[in-house]
């Protein structure tokens, strides 16, 4: 392949205005349409029958091995989350495509926080990385993150209760310093800040928070996006609170939220917004999400239709100063599985 990912990864990664984003993401995606056609016989068959470059649903990863690869190169299998009964997706990763997927995540966290790595505390179980060769979608994500910090905390135990002795060890360890809190929504939200809130512990924490998925469950019991991020400033005193759009399908290629709240696309990634019924880009009004990340080769994961329903925002006019397109994420399409990090988190009784 003539892609050159040393340059792509040391880019600027919101430097680039839509018109100069497009011309160079067109060339790029060219060259993945054509080495996933050649190394992936049923994502061939697809693009004979739908169209060089047509988005591939998620859903497909579920009903098939989709890998550019061969066998004895596969160095890692993600699986997506899945509630009982569910069929999972298996994403194979080869070692390039692993390594520049963990680059691509440090490179978009360092453009919000700093590339200094921060004391870490994971709001979830250590329990979660059972299987280091083959991840979840949550375990992916912990892990993911964890190499961007230092000193990684677990805030709950095996049981997914507090850990008391661990939070104070951590409270009073980096006391009047930065540090990075990192979780999933609704485990945030209900194992974190509503336990502290029972118990009436006030934990004195400074820097960031990063969370993704899991508002379905906060939706269903009224909790929006200000409501989470008061209860976690209440909890933690945490005021830099950061939310992000991923999937285990392009993983490290996230959207990460800016201090406007909006979701951003950057060097790596891009989103189109399409009618559900024609699947025709729209703009002004909700469609579905199609992502889009130049970093899979071992997969063909960069053109994807996913099954949340999304809104363009804007394009390279954020307040926040970040170039390309920016958007909100509104939620599943009616009918779609269950399959965020934490929503598909059950609690045992």
């Amino acid at each position: 392949m003539k892609l050159d990912y040393d340059q792509l990864l040391s880019d600027d990664l919101f430097g680039h205005d839509v018109a100069q984003k497009d011309a160079i993401q067109r060339q790029w995606l060219e060259e993945l349409n054509e080495h996933h056609e050649a190394n992936c016989p049923p994502y061939a068959k697809l693009a004979n029958h739908l169209g060089h470059g047509f988005p591939l649903p998620v859903r497909l990863f579920k009903e098939f091995d989709l890998r550019s690869i061969g066998s004895d190169e596969v160095a890692k299998t993600m699986t997506s989350s899945g509630t009982t009964g569910q069929s999972v997706s298996r994403i194979y990763l080869d070692k390039s495509t692993s390594a520049r997927q963990t680059k691509a995540l440090a490179n978009t966290v360092a453009a919000y926080i700093g590339r200094k790595r921060l004391p870490l505390l994971v709001i979830d179980s250590k329990a979660v990385l059972k299987n280091r060769n083959m991840f979840s979608a949550r375990g992916a994500g912990i892990l993911g993150f964890s190499m961007l910090g230092r000193d990684v905390t677990y805030a709950l135990d095996e049981n997914m209760e507090l850990d008391l002795d661990a939070l104070e060890v951590f409270e009073q360890k980096y006391a009047g310093q930065q540090v990075l809190v990192f979780g999933f929504t609704y485990i945030i939200f209900s194992h974190f800040c509503l336990q502290l809130k029972k118990l009436k512990r006030h934990m004195a924490l400074d820097g960031y928070m990063i969370h993704g998925g899991g508002w379905k469950k906060l939706a269903e019991i009224a909790v929006d996006s200000n409501q989470f991020k008061a209860e976690v400033t209440d909890a933690c005193g945490i005021t830099h609170i950061h939310d992000y759009y991923g999937m285990v399908e392009q993983a490290g290629s996230i959207y990460m939220e800016c201090e406007c709240g909006n979701l951003h696309t950057s060097h790596y990634n891009n989103v189109r917004i399409v009618d559900p019924s024609t699947f025709v880009e729209v703009t002004g009004k909700p469609g579905l999400i199609v992502s889009i990340s130049l970093l899979p080769t071992s997969y063909p994961g960069h053109i994807l239709l996913t099954e949340d329903m999304g809104l363009l925002l804007g394009e390279d006019d954020c307040p926040c100063g970040r170039m390309g397109r920016y958007f909100s994420v509104l939620g599943r399409i009616p009918g779609a599985e269950l399959r965020g990090c934490s929503d598909t988190y059950e609690r045992k009784q």
